[in-house]
């Protein structure tokens, strides 16, 4: 796996890490978004089978990058459990390892559409939103969001072709004043930077941090491909039934 990249955001120096992470090194923080623990139980409660292993896998890499960036904070951009009762339907095992995370560094949940309420029993703090400098956290962006803001929600993925083939992935999406950051999760899909729900959000030019093969590429808007006609006028809301 190669090295994060350098991202500036309102004057902040980020690094997007290939994991699907972000850092900001100023503050010794690690910063992921929708993390939708305990989505594979949620759906299996709707008759949707899955392997239950979601919640194990997405902890044991938020795990491995705490290790390996050593942070002083962790803030959670909202959607961390896939719905309110997620945080009661952890197993014992997983519950374990994630409060012994939550137990090493100062820890915050921002709350999402997902899971408006607190994690049961979990310790961190839990909030809205931060602002800290010349950032804003929140879960999802808003059209006066001012600048330095930060979120997730949409889960970015781009597409786009070198050498005659077509490369897609999970993406950070940053214009210099707004950075959304990709899906951590398992199982979490994706909405195309370029359909008009997201687009919409974004300065004429911006750039993606494309996540492939263990790299991170940094790919100008103009070099992207169309979004899938699936995803060109889908209400938000309406995909939140699969994410």
């Amino acid at each position: 796996m190669t090295k994060p990249v350098s991202l500036i955001l309102n004057g902040a120096e980020l690094l997007a890490d290939p994991g699907g992470l972000l850092i900001w090194p100023a503050r010794e923080t690690l910063i992921v978004a929708d993390l939708h623990l305990e989505k594979g139980s949620s759906l299996a409660r709707k008759g949707t089978l899955l392997p239950p292993y979601d919640t194990r896998a997405t902890v044991a890499r938020l795990a491995a990058a705490i290790e390996a960036h050593r942070p002083r904070r962790v803030i959670c951009v909202g959607d961390s459990f896939h719905d309110a009762a997620g945080s009661a339907r952890l197993d014992d095992m997983d519950r374990a390892a994630l409060a012994r995370l939550v137990e090493t560094v100062a820890w915050i949940w921002i709350t999402g559409n997902h899971d408006p309420g607190p994690p049961s029993g979990l310790g961190g703090i839990v909030t809205d939103g931060v602002v800290d400098g010349p950032l804003t956290f929140r879960h999802e962006a808003r059209d006066t969001g001012g600048p330095g803001e930060i979120s997730g929600h949409y889960h970015p993925v781009a597409r786009l072709r070198i050498k005659g083939r077509t490369v897609s992935g999970r993406c950070f999406v940053n214009d210099g004043a707004r950075l959304i950051l990709p899906a951590f999760g398992a199982y979490t899909g994706g909405l195309d930077v370029c359909a008009p729900d997201l687009r919409r959000l974004f300065a004429r030019r911006f750039e993606v941090a494309l996540m492939q093969s263990g790299r991170v590429w940094r790919v100008p808007s103009s070099e992207l491909l169309s979004p899938p006609p699936a995803q060109i006028g889908t209400p938000v809301e309406r995909r939140e039934s699969v994410r």
